[in-house]
């Protein structure tokens, strides 16, 4: 688990989330929108990336914003309205936590612990999740190397919860075209050099719209194990992120493209309930 090269690929130790698993066979598409904004809003999403092509559902609640200004999220007050929504589409949710004291709160709303890039520094946190009993999604730091990635996620391990998925997200480099620098590298280092299930996140990865399909296809093609992406009925209209945040059309556009590439990789889409 320490990510030294080993000279041939360590196998995936897939992560039971609801009833499927990520890492396995299936290749899993989560989508939602970065915050949710009400509960017409998150339901009218939530069944859109189900009809299309999600098998899993994400959503913020509490949001770590760079400008104190920006929307925080609905936090406490949207438990009650994400419960409501994910009683009616039924799909296994990921969430945000950014202070080990929302855990509780968070316990029976989400199915996997969200660890957003701000936080993957944060060890309280990440020892309080090593003593939960659901799967923590830890995203790596746009400072993160690889190797503080996977000494990350020891945390978590080692306080006894190994029901870890990495998300690489992109990284902060010398290049300013886009948000972020998404790493391609990470994807195929980690499926060779760690047991832990490896998921893409290109819209934060890119921080365009444009560029969030063809990057999430060269991602699958990498070897990573899913998608997690932002998706909003109108982007434009987005209280937070809109700007790498796809449509409803654009997203179908992505899975139905996902489908085909897919099968020459050996793999097949997780299909929603």
């Amino acid at each position: 688990m320490n990510g030294k090269e080993k000279g041939s690929s360590v196998k995936t130790v897939p992560v039971k989330v609801g009833p499927w698993t990520i890492g396995g066979e299936k290749f899993t598409i989560i989508a939602g929108p970065c915050s949710i904004e009400s509960y017409e809003h998150f339901l009218e999403t939530a069944q859109a990336v189900k009809q299309r092509g999600a098998a899993m559902l994400r959503g913020g609640l509490f949001k770590l914003r760079t400008h104190p200004d920006s929307f925080q999220g609905l936090e406490a007050e949207g438990l009650d309205l994400a419960k409501r929504v994910l009683q009616e589409v039924q799909l296994p949710f990921f969430s945000e936590v950014t202070d080990p004291r929302q855990i509780g709160d968070l316990m029976d709303v989400v199915d996997v612990f969200q660890v957003g890039s701000r936080n993957m520094y944060n060890y309280s946190l990440l020892k309080e999740l090593g003593q939960v009993s659901k799967p923590v999604l830890l995203k790596r730091s746009f400072s993160g190397t690889i190797k503080e990635w996977l000494l990350a996620a020891e945390y978590i391990a080692k306080a006894g919860n190994s029901q870890i998925i990495l998300c690489e997200r992109g990284i902060r480099t010398f290049e300013t075209a886009t948000r972020n620098t998404f790493d391609i590298n990470a994807i195929a280092f980690i499926k060779q050099n760690s047991p832990f299930p490896i998921l893409a996140d290109p819209s934060h990865g890119t921080g365009k719209r444009s560029l969030v399909t063809p990057v999430a296809l060269a991602a699958t093609a990498a070897g990573a194990d899913g998608l997690l992406l932002e998706v909003h009925p109108q982007p434009d209209q987005a209280l937070s992120d809109g700007y790498q945040t796809l449509n409803f059309d654009e997203f179908e556009n992505l899975v139905e493209k996902t489908k085909k590439l897919l099968p020459l990789l050996g793999r097949q889409l997780q299909e929603p309930l």
